[in-house]
């Protein structure tokens, strides 16, 4: 059986509840490190996935937070014209498809 890296941690546990939270971190980060969008901008977009979360019922139990980041990757990248709306519902679809189709404990692999 193939050995997966296991998830970063501290003293309180994982950092991230699931690998796709960690990607989206990382992903922002390379995004703006790359001069795509500022700091400013991310906390823009980010705080207002999170204030519509509020506003919609979301108690935030800790396991939604990556769902708000994730939302708002899609808007500032779109915004920025670093994908479209086609792509993304493209993309989505691939991860769903593979996702219906990978054994479980398997990763999931989009080819």
């Amino acid at each position: 059986m193939e050995n997966f890296p296991t998830q970063p941690q501290d003293d309180s546990g994982p950092i991230f509840n699931e690998p796709w939270e960690a990607q989206a971190f990382a992903l922002v980060l390379a995004l703006h490190k790359a001069g795509k969008f500022s700091w400013s901008e991310w906390a823009k977009y980010l705080s207002e996935e999170i204030n519509l979360a509020q506003q919609t019922g979301d108690l935030d139990f800790g396991d939604t937070y990556y769902q708000y980041w994730l939302r708002a990757l899609e808007k500032i990248t779109l915004a920025k014209g670093l994908t479209t709306n086609t792509d993304l519902m493209d993309k989505t679809e691939q991860w769903r498809q593979a996702y219906l189709t990978t054994p479980h404990g398997h990763p999931i692999d989009l080819n």
